[in-house]
């Protein structure tokens, strides 16, 4: 059972079977990628194969009419296997679908004996229907282990998830490494302590965090994640949510004389970059190192909860404003995001906003991060900008997903595992689930609010929403259908130890 389900699948007779003589044709990139995945388990070598072929596994780019950028043909026949695409990418997807086909055992992170690795035959034809397909993931809060980021793009991978969106600054820490500035992270990368309980409860834990990610090895990581088919957006989150920054370098906050700590406590700090244009060189600075990182196209600003108090409160921000005509101090942050768009221009990138700047002048050409409610989606889409469907009401798995005494701490909630299933996100450019690490301090802990629910989302985002009824429900049968194949995805989740949430019945 596929998930997510593809877009046509036809079962026939028979079998294919892979043992130590069946090769391997295709792409240098994609036959790596085929052996990364099936020879931890099954031991086999694949050797490369001159031809497609009897007792061949063969994936080959060609031209396939109504396929995209992203779509794939799967035939798996009595003596061999053959996919095709029109893009390497599509040849991965069908790698992870080959892989589903095995047994579940060949998740397995080391060898396994005694089973019969055979896939059953079958035809499919598969293409997502959505280009977007993502999951962000705040390290900020929390920085996350390195290793722990390789394995969340695998698990993306696995879910023909394309794109990893990593939340790099916040309040409470920086994370990426500027060789120019190096106390953004050097200082701003560490706090003093963290939340005890839940925020409300106004405790701190008493215990240092921190750290921080060298370029390199997130170089690293985006080839990595580039051999799979996920991209790496990253998010420098600015003007607000800017705390960590300013700690490390006050000259960046609208009271230089004023010393202030990374942030100790979850929510809003009140505290926002200034507008000066030393501000603004030093800014434009580190989009050049973050850009010289992460190729991918998009590169997030942020821009989300801006508090303007100190602008208003700040003679030179006051004055600004009044020069640029701008009738009210919240506009003074679609110019700030129109200056990184523009500096971000030049070097070939499109920038990504929270959908706060529909309300504050985004700039032309943004893409809107719709996540304040299912008004958001539509609201971008009648200003004309491209949106990236994120609504808490559907993708926000740092909730809880049941009120229970037994569910861990959670920032807000409830979110179920039907209603993401139910999602109905409309025309637009994708889907992304959001995962917020203010109450995620370990990576079991992301796993286990991340899956069964984005296992969910990633099924909207490849196959499509699932046809509701008119109270916006999906319908018991189809419902029953999709939880049917998610109880079997889960047993290769569990071949890979991951730390998920089980089932409800």
């Amino acid at each position: 059972m596929l998930l997510p389900r593809p877009t046509r699948l036809n079962r026939q007779d028979g079998y294919f079977v892979l043992d130590g003589t069946t090769g391997l044709h295709a792409p240098d990139s994609v036959a790596d990628l085929v052996r990364e995945l099936l020879t931890p388990a099954t031991g086999l070598p694949l050797p490369a194969a001159a031809e497609p072929g009897p007792g061949v596994l063969s994936f080959q780019m060609g031209t396939e009419p109504g396929l995209g950028a992203e779509g794939y043909r799967l035939t798996v026949g009595r003596v061999g296997v053959r996919a095709i695409a029109a893009t390497a990418d599509g040849l991965r997807w069908a790698a992870q679908t080959v892989r589903q086909l095995l047994p579940d055992e060949v998740y397995a992170t080391g060898p396994v004996r005694g089973v019969d690795w055979r896939l059953p035959a079958v035809e499919v034809v598969d293409l997502p229907a959505y280009a977007w397909r993502g999951s962000l993931l705040d390290v900020a809060r929390w920085c996350h282990p390195l290793p722990f980021l390789y394995r969340y793009v695998d698990l993306l991978a696995l879910h023909k998830l394309n794109t990893l969106h990593l939340h790099l600054t916040d309040d409470q820490g920086w994370r990426f490494e500027v060789h120019g500035h190096p106390r953004l992270a050097e200082v701003g990368g560490f706090r003093s302590e963290s939340p005890a309980g839940h925020a409300r409860d106004g405790r701190g834990d008493g215990v240092r965090h921190g750290g921080w990610y060298r370029q390199a090895d997130l170089r690293d990581l985006v080839a990595y994640a580039a051999r799979r088919g996920v991209r790496i957006m990253p998010e420098i989150d600015l003007p607000g949510h800017a705390q960590a920054a300013i700690a490390a370098y006050p000259d960046l906050g609208n009271d230089p004389r004023r010393r202030l700590s990374v942030g100790t406590t979850w929510g809003i700090s009140t505290h926002v970059l200034n507008l000066e244009p030393a501000t603004l060189d030093k800014v434009r600075a580190i989009f050049d190192e973050v850009v010289d990182v992460f190729p991918f196209e998009y590169v997030h600003v942020g821009g989300d909860e801006v508090p303007t108090e100190e602008w208003a409160a700040s003679p030179a921000a006051t004055a600004h404003a009044r020069r640029l005509g701008l009738s009210r101090m919240a506009q003074l942050q679609g110019w700030w995001t129109g200056q990184l768009a523009a500096h971000l221009a030049g070097h070939g990138r499109r920038i990504a906003v929270w959908d706060e700047l529909l309300d504050r002048g985004a700039p032309a050409g943004a893409t809107i991060f719709a996540w304040r409610g299912t008004d958001r989606i539509a609201a971008a889409r009648t200003a004309g900008l491209p949106v990236v469907a994120a609504p808490y009401t559907h993708t926000y798995f740092d909730w809880a997903e049941a009120d229970g005494p037994d569910e861990p701490l959670a920032i807000a909630g409830v979110l179920p595992l039907d209603t993401v299933y139910g999602f109905q996100p409309g025309p637009v450019l994708g889907v992304q689930g959001q995962l917020w690490s203010e109450y995620l301090p370990s990576s079991q802990r992301v796993e286990w609010r991340a899956f069964p629910r984005l296992a969910a989302l990633a099924e909207v985002g490849w196959s499509g929403p699932t046809v509701v009824d008119d109270a916006g429900v999906v319908p018991a049968p189809a419902l029953a259908e999709f939880r049917a194949r998610l109880a079997v995805h889960l047993r290769r989740l569990d071949q890979l130890g991951v730390s998920y949430r089980p089932l409800e019945r």
